[in-house]
């Protein structure tokens, strides 16, 4: 007995494949909302990414590794200004907590005995 005769099949061609959409390195400004003024480069040689706003010069920097992408650049920076906007207002709210002013301590020296 013989074995099976294999069908003759064509290797898949490259437009049948998926392809893979280029991400983004140019974003909107988180500051003054313009779209793509944001640019992402990424020295993974060095090990740093660093993202600028071309109109309102806002700049952020941030550490790389092998597999990270300028899109998760822009995300760090999203979180980082969320966390500055949290704390700077947890801390403004605290130092404002009443309009009246107050109240003078008691001083030690007084003789009202």
């Amino acid at each position: 007995m013989g074995k099976r005769k294999k069908s003759s099949r064509k290797p898949a061609a490259a437009s049948s494949a998926r392809k893979r959409d280029p991400l983004d390195t140019t974003f909107t400004c988180l500051f003054c909302h313009h779209d793509k003024s944001v640019t992402v480069r990424v020295d993974r040689k060095e090990g740093i990414a660093q993202l600028a706003c071309r109109v309102c010069d806002q700049r952020y920097q941030s550490k790389v590794n092998h597999l990270t992408e300028p899109v998760d650049i822009y995300s760090e920076w999203i979180d980082a200004a969320d966390a500055a906007q949290k704390e700077d207002h947890g801390t403004r709210r605290l130092a404002a907590s009443s309009s009246r002013p107050a109240p003078a301590p008691p001083s030690v020296d007084s003789d009202d005995d």
